[in-house]
Formats: C-alpha cells, structure tokens, sequence
C-alpha cells in the first residue's frame, strides 16, 4: 500500500512539474501602436501562430491602451516582450531596463514632407509661419522624424510653424484643399495616400524634403524573462527567418509597412541616439515619458 501510495504521489508531482514548465514556456507579447485583442489578432495573428510554432512557446496577446500602457505592463510583469517603435525604445530602454531579441529592419523607413506640385514653397526654411500637418503625436516617423526635418534646416518646429498633429488622413485632405501648406508623414504613408488617388493626381505632390533611414522596430523583453527563454526565442528567429517573415506578410492593412523587410540581432544603442535628438527637438530632453499619451 505504502509503495502504491508513494508511487502516485511521485506521479502527481511530475504531472505538476510538467504542468508548471508548461506554463512556464508561456510568454505575453504586446504590440505598442495598436488597441484591441481582435486587432492585434487581425494584423499579427499569423505572425504568432508562425512563432508559436518555430520556438515552442506559447504566445498570450496582451492587448494595451497606449504606449504608457505597455511600458508599465513590461515594468511590472504583466507582459513579456513587446513589439515596439525606435520612439518607444528610447523610453523602454531607459525606464524598464528592457533589452533587445530581434530588431525588424523595414526598407525605405523614413520621414519626409510633402507639398503640392504647384506649392510655392522650394526650401523649408519657407515653411515659416506655415500650417503644417503631422501624425499623431510621439510617433516616429510621422512626428517626431518631420519635425527634426524643420529643426535641421534651421527653424524652431515649436515657434517658427503651425504644426497640427491629426490623423494623417485628415491632414492629406488639408493638403489638398488648401487647408495645410505641407504635411510631414513616413514613406510608407506617402505611397498609400498616392496609392487611393486618381491616376491624373497622382503627379500632384512633390516631397520637399526627406531624412535618412530611421532606426529599426524591435522585439523587446522585460527585465524580468529568464535569459534562457530570450535565448530561445531569438534562435528561433533566426533560424526560422523566412517563415516568420512570410507570416508578417499575411497580416491586415497595418503590417504592410514589414514589406521587404528582415530580422537583425545585432543592434547597437547608439543608432538610436538620432530618435534621442529628436525628443529634445521636441521639447522632452530626458524622453523618459511618452509624448502624447
């Protein structure tokens, strides 16, 4: 009886140990620019399944409000690793100590200003005084990108123009009616604005200025995650890189800025020290805090 007892006694500690491995091999992964667990599911649902699948790991979306958000959630353990821009890494890096798996080196990724053809408007140093459109406040390259761009030709972004920060959506057709001399956006924006208009107006802007490559994305985990468990999602990254990047491409209307793109695992701190510079541009020298949320 005794040996009958003890037998299922080692039994069901081995069945709980294999039930808490199990769920130690779960991770939590949130994504910094979109809300909703359906979105997140929508856009970067084969992009999980693909990783699940390579690495072993079990992936729990974490859905989260803002940037603020996540970063909270990473400092206090409520989420594992997060998907991020090079805005967000700054103040990651900085206030939760978080490190780098994988950067998502996306080509053409730069901020540019665009004018109509028929603007008189050659050099942004004539942007002074004018209204001029951004994105969303905090946003790499749809504001914080445009208005190193004003800074860099010698203007004050924060005195010298009008600058409204909407969605871009909105601030194209300001262009367009007149509203807004210019409108400061990424690459990718431009081409999906060009992309929905007539054949005839596609040749109606022109791009006044455009800055250098910005840093990457970057897959980022708490300071709390086991190195082990790091390790094993950044081998599974890399040697499973095709897959996951054909999965990426499967996604819904927000991942399409990962066309072309591809995973880096050599990232150093210092390509993000032109995003540092424009915090400072932007009035937040310590870019400890999120602007806009």
């Amino acid at each position: 009886m005794f040996h009958k007892l003890l037998t299922g006694a080692v039994l069901a500690l081995c069945m709980l140990g294999g039930a808490l491995s199990a769920h130690a091999e779960n991770i939590r992964l949130a994504v910094t620019d979109l809300v909703g667990l359906e979105e997140l599911q929508r856009e970067f649902g084969p992009f999980k399944s693909e990783l699940e699948r390579v690495s072993g790991l079990g992936i729990d979306f974490l859905p989260v409000t803002n940037r603020t958000a996540a970063l909270e959630a990473l400092r206090f353990k409520k989420v594992d690793f997060v998907l991020a821009g090079p805005a967000e890494y700054v103040v990651m890096q900085k206030r939760a100590n978080a490190s780098v798996v994988a950067g998502l080196y996306r080509p053409d990724y730069y901020s540019l200003i665009v004018v109509k053809a028929d603007s008189p408007i050659f050099s942004v140093r004539e942007l002074k005084g004018k209204r001029v459109g951004m994105g969303p406040v905090g946003s790499t390259s749809r504001h914080l990108g445009p208005i190193q761009l004003l800074a860099d030709s010698g203007l004050d972004p924060l005195k010298d123009t009008g600058i409204t920060n909407t969605n871009l959506r909105l601030a194209w057709e300001g262009l367009k009616k007149g509203d807004l001399e210019a409108v400061g956006m990424g690459r990718s924006d431009l081409e999906n604005f060009l992309s929905k208009e007539a054949q005839e107006q596609r040749n109606a802007y022109r791009i006044l200025v455009r800055g250098g490559d910005l840093p990457n994305d970057l897959l980022m985990a708490g300071e709390h995650v086991p190195a082990r468990t790091i390790e094993k999602l950044r081998t599974a990254i890399v040697d499973n890189s095709e897959a996951l990047v054909a999965s990426i491409g499967q996604g819904a209307e927000h991942v399409k800025r990962y066309q072309g793109m591809r995973f880096l695992t050599t990232i150093a701190d210092k390509d993000y020290d032109i995003v540092r510079s424009m915090y400072r541009t932007a009035g937040y020298p310590e870019y400890s805090e999120f602007i806009g949320d």
